[in-house]
């Protein structure tokens, strides 16, 4: 990715998170009226009319669909094997996960949907800091808890990456559903790539990597480090000294990769150097790397319409991507979305009664379609359940387009 479109992608989520943040909040910021500015990435903000206009109610993310309950724990993972790529001072490389796993009923604690200081990071980072109080967002109503007795079973084991700059928790709902439906799943955060992430002993590390990244070769190695990082937490979850108590709850032959974004393109560098990963798929990320050595496994590409559509700028990206996958694949745009769609940022922008101009599809429907279709990826290539849905256009879901189908 060249600096001026990398760069574009992040102002993009400056005002995606903008829309879902600026929520009208008892006690709080006052509801405004947000419109992209294209050189800044910044949203216009005016005042709300009357305070018997504005919601009190707390964000919330949707309830996961399956019929397990959620589980979630937290892990500090070090990889003492190689340096950070963005900072070698600082030593091995660290990441944060959260693994997120089928339950059962009752018990249990509830989760926090991400710390305050991570949140103030946030909204400093895109100066909107007087808009919302850091506990507003970060009290984001969850439905994974800790503390839950794991289900009876072995289940498949699916790793996601979130995009550059986006934390972790932009991926839960998805965590959620997947989980409640039979799949242990880890979300990672990767050391220095997010706006902010906190990591024990009071540290909470901030994005190093945003100005290099830019630079000739930055998404590439971004990219190389993910799918490095991707492979490591396989390692940890599932090797000789797992990082995690629960650890036999996975099978270690249904794994899979996916991510939002640099998340994506990792996903699939993952798999090229990591034959353990059996299916992967990229929520509208531009590529980095060739798709080498996947063989017959399959791959799922779901993006925008108006970015990955062939023929356009990254649509003739994931053009020469798809020319080289020999396996299961499948090519999918969504009418009305944004890069973000497939993330926790539109579910939450709904709830304010937001929407981007440049992404109208409803947070509802972005929530469904991405549960939707993730969901029935995993379920086909890693617990081999056909699924319908995947062969083709559904009248349930007009907004989906099969690309080279």
């Amino acid at each position: 990715m060249t600096a001026s479109r990398s760069a574009a992608r992040r102002r993009a989520l400056a005002t995606a998170l903008v829309l879902s943040l600026a929520v009208p909040l008892a006690g709080g910021a006052t509801a405004f009226a947000a419109a992209g500015d294209g050189s800044s990435g910044r949203a216009s903000a005016s005042a709300a009319p009357a305070a018997d206009t504005r919601s009190t109610a707390p964000l919330r993310l949707p309830r996961p669909t399956g019929p397990y309950a959620v589980g979630r724990d937290t892990l500090h993972l070090v990889d003492r094997s190689r340096p950070d790529p963005w900072v070698p001072s600082a030593g091995a490389r660290e990441l944060m996960a959260s693994v997120y796993y089928p339950g059962r009923h009752g018990g249990g604690h509830p989760t926090a949907y991400t710390s305050q200081e991570e949140a103030r990071l946030l909204l400093e980072w895109w100066k909107k800091e007087d808009l919302l109080p850091p506990a507003a967002y970060a009290d984001t109503r969850t439905h994974a808890r800790t503390g839950v007795r794991p289900a009876p079973g072995r289940f498949p084991l699916i790793v996601l990456s979130p995009g550059f700059t986006a934390p972790r928790s932009t991926l839960t709902h998805l965590a959620e559903d997947l989980a409640s439906r039979g799949f242990v799943v880890a979300t990672v955060d990767h050391a220095y790539e997010s706006v902010g992430t906190a990591f024990p002993g009071g540290r909470v590390l901030t994005c190093r990597a945003c100005a290099p990244v830019d630079e000739p070769g930055g998404g590439e190695l971004a990219t190389k480090g993910r799918a490095k990082d991707i492979s490591y937490v396989i390692d940890r979850l599932t090797g000789g000294k797992n990082a995690w108590r629960h650890a036999r709850m996975i099978d270690g032959k249904r794994i899979g990769a996916g991510g939002h974004s640099i998340g994506g393109s990792g996903a699939l560098a993952a798999m090229t150097t990591d034959r353990r990963v059996r299916a992967g798929m990229n929520m509208d990320g531009h590529f980095h790397t060739r798709p080498t050595g996947l063989g017959d496994r399959p791959f799922l590409m779901i993006g925008t319409e108006t970015a990955h559509t062939p023929g356009v700028e990254d649509g003739e990206n994931w053009d020469e991507i798809w020319e080289g996958m020999d396996g299961w694949k499948r090519w999918l745009t969504v009418k009305g979305s944004g890069h973000f769609t497939f993330t926790d940022v539109p579910v939450l922008a709904a709830q304010a009664g937001v929407v981007d101009p440049e992404a109208p599809l409803s947070g509802e429907r972005s929530e469904q379609i991405t549960r939707a279709y993730i969901g029935a990826f995993y379920e086909q290539h890693l617990r081999g359940t056909p699924q319908p849905l995947l062969d083709g256009p559904s009248p349930g879901h007009p907004e989906v387009t099969f690309q080279r189908h």
